[in-house]
């Protein structure tokens, strides 16, 4: 435990202002997990608030491009807080918007508003931290993401019995504080020349690396077996019999996991010389945690689910933050991290529909899958001892 401590204080002052920033803004995401039932009440069904949430979707896959290009154009501080700016103003347009397709479309530049600091937040990270660090800076902004997350929803709530509007302006409040904390409090941090700045010169360099290529599709690959918690193990846990209530306790614990557990993990991963192959594990037991569903029909095994595939998210995601900051030039850093994105919002997109569909004519079929999925990846990145790098 010292030793992660040390390891908390090595880190730089304006990385904890980043944790800050990044937790306040996930705090306040009010909106987008009550986008549906502001719809509904509205007078739209369940539907319509289902196309409108997968437009904020597609919007985030969209801000993985926009994102990683304007951070490596025009600095990271700049692209977060034209990120935050711009997610204020769409938020509040949004709680203005009364024809369906108007809120369809606005939902869709939130969502690209809203996600668009990400890539140049991770890459500022990997600019602020030098390589043996950078699993433990990752792994403490991932936990400011899921305890703005464990907090946000609650408030949200609170707020949404008096009026939606103040989820959205809610949001639109935490979202300018964050562009302003960046704009005073954060650098710049590395930038590309104008003609180095486009994707093409980024993806000529990415293919030509083999290791970030295979990083990226077990990444996808992974990703589609992941976001089955949020869809298939959801009908899983009510078709066993047990409330939404229930779900949301299972879902919780994921949470609790991380906010405990995952920066130990990372002070433990952090001083491996084979990367790949823990990561290999850690999409390992992601697939593992979810076959686990063939047989579980009790809360208890539901939970050994969660507990599997949650350990399995921790081992690799701060290395893999690490991973791409480690193995990315530094004026491409921002594209790499964009690209990086872009494999989790595949994932998200693909993942829970097919998912959706296969469950309909055969449950245990897609706990199967997400095993393959997780064995595949772990393939894919797994490397003899000797041949890493």
């Amino acid at each position: 435990m010292s030793d992660l401590r040390s390891e908390l204080r090595a880190l730089p002052r304006e990385a904890w202002i980043l944790f800050f920033g990044t937790f306040l803004n996930r705090f306040g995401s009010f909106v987008h997990p009550f986008l549906v039932l502001y719809l509904g009440s509205k007078g739209y069904g369940a539907a319509a608030g289902g196309l409108a949430l997968g437009a904020y979707g597609v919007g985030h896959g969209i801000s993985s491009l926009i994102g990683g290009w304007l951070a490596d154009r025009i600095g990271r501080r700049n692209s977060i807080a034209i990120s935050m700016f711009s997610s204020a103003l769409a938020m509040l347009a949004l709680s203005q918007a009364e024809r369906y397709w108007t809120i369809v479309t606005l939902a869709t530049l939130a969502g690209i508003a809203a996600e668009l600091y990400r890539p140049a937040a991770s890459a500022l990270l990997g600019d602020l931290t030098p390589i043996g660090n950078r699993v433990i800076a990752f792994a403490t902004y991932r936990l400011a993401i899921n305890a703005g997350f464990a907090f946000g929803p609650a408030t949200a709530g609170f707020l949404a019995k008096y009026s939606f509007t103040w989820l959205f302006v809610g949001d639109a409040i935490t979202s300018v504080l964050y562009a302003i904390v960046a704009l005073i409090a954060l650098p710049h941090g590395l930038r590309s020349s104008a003609e180095d700045a486009g994707w093409l010169p980024a993806i000529r360099h990415a293919r030509s690396d083999r290791r970030f290529l295979a990083f990226l599709a077990a990444s996808m690959i992974s990703a589609m077996a992941f976001f089955q918690f949020e869809s298939t193990f959801a009908l899983h846990v009510i078709d066993a019999g047990f409330s939404a209530a229930t779900y949301g306790a299972l879902v919780s614990l994921n949470g609790f996991m991380i906010i405990v557990l995952e920066l130990p993990i990372a002070s433990m991963t952090r001083r491996t010389s084979r990367p790949r192959a823990v990561m290999a594990l850690g999409y390992a037991l992601v697939g593992v945690g979810f076959a686990i569903n063939i047989v579980a029909f009790s809360i208890p095994l539901m939970a050994l689910s969660v507990i599997v595939w949650t350990m399995g998210e921790m081992t690799n995601a701060p290395l893999g933050g690490a991973y791409v900051s480690d193995l990315a030039p530094p004026e491409l850093r921002g594209r790499y991290m964009g690209l990086w994105a872009i494999t989790w919002s595949v994932g998200l997109t693909l993942g829970p529909a097919l998912g959706t569909w296969i469950y309909a004519t055969s449950p245990a079929a897609v706990w199967v899958l997400s095993l393959l999925c997780g064995l595949t990846a772990a393939a894919i990145m797994y490397e003899k001892k000797g041949a890493e790098c």
